[in-house]
């Protein structure tokens, strides 16, 4: 009799895993049953906008339901990135990451309202880019060397326009590099950081390459080098920071997608599997490609462990940030 019992415990085990199974399977294989919202936590214009706008398209047209972008800017990309990582994990809310809210913020504000590592899983990268250092066009210095060496002569420091959490770090990056101090003059918005740069309120900026391509071709601004190892596909006129002499400055910035802590696996691959295929596109490549963007794919694990490192990389960056203003 025990062992009659015990059998159909075993058994009734099986069929609820079995149950449970199919559930999933199920659910997967259902999604998505309506519409999908993806939250930018940037104002629309922007490069991280034109990433998911791009990217909401093609998904809306794989899954065959709309993929609605929702801009919910605020607090340096916190108030949108909190707003997603609040949401249902159902697969029906993501949101746009990029390293200032998922690697800087969380050692810049006191209170950010999330914890990235925890309240996140993370879906697929998508593209990569590096930034680039610009001036105004009559600058005196036309290079990076060039303005390192004006950075340590002039008098109170050269100002440096951050308009980013990310952005202020690759300044400190700059300066530890330089051995000297540089004025932050924090914006809210690139538009009005590059509007007094041009005019050369300001001595220079990092900038995404989607906002400053455009700028560059209408001559407004003046490229001194691209914050990498090897120049950009979209600029090959303008030097890397290693061939500056700067082979340490070294700042990229990805952008990907991620749901909240707790969404279904099967369909954080199923996201995954289509993204990937959709960055494989040939129009989509195109269109990422001619805004300065490198594409990168790879599996929800990779995007995790790329997060990671970024995480302690600029978390260190920040514990100098908060000495050097002591």
């Amino acid at each position: 009799m025990k062992h009659l019992f015990a059998k159909l415990l075993r058994l009734s085990a099986l069929g609820l895993c079995a149950l449970l199974f199919a559930g999933v399977v199920t659910q997967a294989h259902a999604y998505p049953e309506r519409s999908i919202r993806l939250v930018v936590p940037n104002a629309a214009g922007g490069g991280t906008d034109a990433f998911a706008r791009i990217m909401a398209q093609k998904l809306g047209e794989v899954l065959n339901q709309s993929v609605v972008v929702e801009n919910k800017p605020g607090a340096q990309g916190g108030i949108g990135t909190t707003y997603g990582a609040k949401a249902a994990p159902d697969g029906y809310t993501l949101t746009i990451a990029f390293v200032s809210t998922m690697a800087v913020n969380p050692f810049v504000y006191a209170d950010i309202g999330y914890e990235p590592l925890k309240d996140f899983v993370a879906v697929a990268v998508g593209v990569n880019q590096p930034y680039l250092m610009v001036t105004y066009p009559a600058s005196p210095y036309q290079n990076l060397q060039e303005f390192g060496q004006f950075a340590k002569q002039k008098k109170g420091g050269a100002t440096f326009a951050s308009t980013s959490s990310q952005t202020e770090l690759i300044g400190v990056l700059f300066q530890t590099l330089l051995e000297t101090r540089m004025l932050y003059i924090p914006y809210k918005n690139a538009t009005t950081a590059v509007v007094e740069l041009a005019r050369g309120d300001i001595d220079v900026m990092v900038a995404s390459l989607p906002s400053a391509i455009p700028l560059l071709n209408a001559g407004k601004l003046k490229a001194l080098a691209v914050t990498g190892s090897k120049r950009a596909t979209a600029l090959p006129n303008v030097p890397s920071a290693a061939e500056a002499g700067f082979p340490e400055f070294v700042a990229n910035g990805w952008y990907g997608i991620v749901a909240p802590k707790g969404t279904p696996d099967a369909v954080v691959q199923l996201l995954n599997k289509h993204i990937n295929a959709i960055l494989a596109m040939p129009d989509v490549q195109q269109q990422l490609i001619a805004a300065g963007f490198e594409i990168l794919t790879g599996t929800p694990a990779e995007f995790t462990a790329m997060i990671e490192r970024d995480y302690q990389r600029w978390g260190a960056l920040a514990q100098t940030q908060k000495s050097m203003r002591k």
